[in-house]
């Protein structure tokens, strides 16, 4: 069995929809973390492809970009989806989370580097409101679509797992209310009772990101 280290920040964020799969696949890996400020990045960065994480290291070969290192689990442990067509829109979908996300990036990015609270609620309600608002029209009609519950087909894939992990870093930071979102809800209750997930979840370090 190949050995696998996936190296990241002490957070959920980009990395934890790889770190479901490999419970999910019941597969043993190196949850390498770090601390933000502590000079450990600073002595990574140079050494990764990208000059950033996360990266995942199978048997000393580096895979950079969270939505490379998703889609190379989810094809590998068998999450990707059941058709050409299925993990088509697996794919989609998490590209459309993904230019999401860099909305949100960047309120967090001005929180990071002390911005004025004008700055960033200008950046809360021009930029990051309406992407929300778009984003969630989205995902709820694919939703209200679905026979299964799922996001893609009739069984989990990695979309359902992004999709849930974007879903519960909103709602721990407040920027969205879970009793408004019934659909994503029950996604979210769904994904997180899959029995290696839910030890996963309810084990896991806390994090707000």
């Amino acid at each position: 069995m190949p050995t696998y280290k996936l190296t990241y920040f002490n957070s959920r964020w980009f990395a934890e929809p790889a770190r479901i799969l490999f419970q999910l696949a019941g597969v043993p890996f190196e949850d390498f973390r770090f601390t933000r400020g502590n000079g450990t990045w600073e002595k990574l960065k140079d050494k990764t492809p990208f000059g950033q994480v996360p990266v995942l290291t199978v048997d000393g070969f580096d895979i950079p970009q969270s939505s490379a290192i998703i889609r190379y689990l989810a094809n590998k442990f068998g999450y990707a989806g059941k058709t050409p067509e299925e993990q088509a829109w697996a794919d989609a979908i998490c590209d459309q989370v993904k230019d999401f996300i860099d909305s949100f990036k960047q309120i967090v990015i001005a929180k990071r580097d002390g911005k004025t609270a004008e700055e960033i609620e200008k950046i809360h309600t021009e930029i990051f409101l309406p992407a929300k608002d778009s984003y969630f029209k989205i995902i709820n009609g694919i939703l209200e679509k679905s026979k299964s519950g799922f996001l893609v087909g009739d069984s989990l894939t990695f979309a359902d797992i992004v999709v849930v992990e974007n879903f519960t870093t909103l709602d721990k930071n407040h920027y969205c209310n879970a009793s408004e979102q019934p659909r994503l809800t029950a996604l979210r209750e769904k994904v997180y009772a899959i029995p290696a997930i839910k030890h996963w979840v309810e084990t896991r370090p806390d994090t707000v990101l």
